[in-house]
């Protein structure tokens, strides 16, 4: 397993950016506009990472801005921690094993999420390519919130 990312949802991506790069000192590394989901997401490294951050795309902060105005509110601006998984399959099974709750199953053979303990949100996502979608995975449907 390798730790990807912080998500962190942001109300002002310019005065977050201010925050993070000019006075924190961390460094834009890439950015992603969705127009259909309505969103931009950045990520962001530190100085001392940015090699390993461009070649591995980790270890990085990634700010969320939705378009659309929102309040985030009881802690809702933390999105999630991320890893990458060398099988999303596997991992799972494993977890479910452990009797842990697979929040968000693998449908797609590349991402899923769980939640910890205390309600933090872990999203899983598989090394390289997307595996094949199967079974059990494919169709598995939601559970609660992630």
């Amino acid at each position: 397993m390798q730790y990807l990312h912080t998500m962190v949802r942001v109300k002002d991506l310019e005065e977050s950016l201010s925050f993070y790069c000019e006075k924190l000192g961390l460094v834009e590394i890439s950015r992603h506009d969705s127009e259909k989901g309505r969103f931009t997401l950045v990520f962001l490294a530190a100085s001392q990472d940015l090699d390993h951050a461009k070649e591995n795309k980790a270890p990085l902060v990634e700010l969320t801005y939705n378009w659309d105005s929102e309040n985030y509110l009881g802690g809702r601006n933390f999105g999630h921690l991320a890893y990458r998984v060398d099988d999303i399959y596997k991992t799972c099974l494993d977890l479910m094993n452990k009797g842990v709750t697979i929040n968000r199953p693998p449908r797609d053979g590349y991402m899923a999420f769980i939640k910890s303990p205390d309600g933090i949100s872990i999203e899983l996502l598989q090394k390289g390519e997307p595996l094949e979608p199967q079974e059990p995975w494919k169709s598995m449907e939601n559970t609660g919130t992630w």
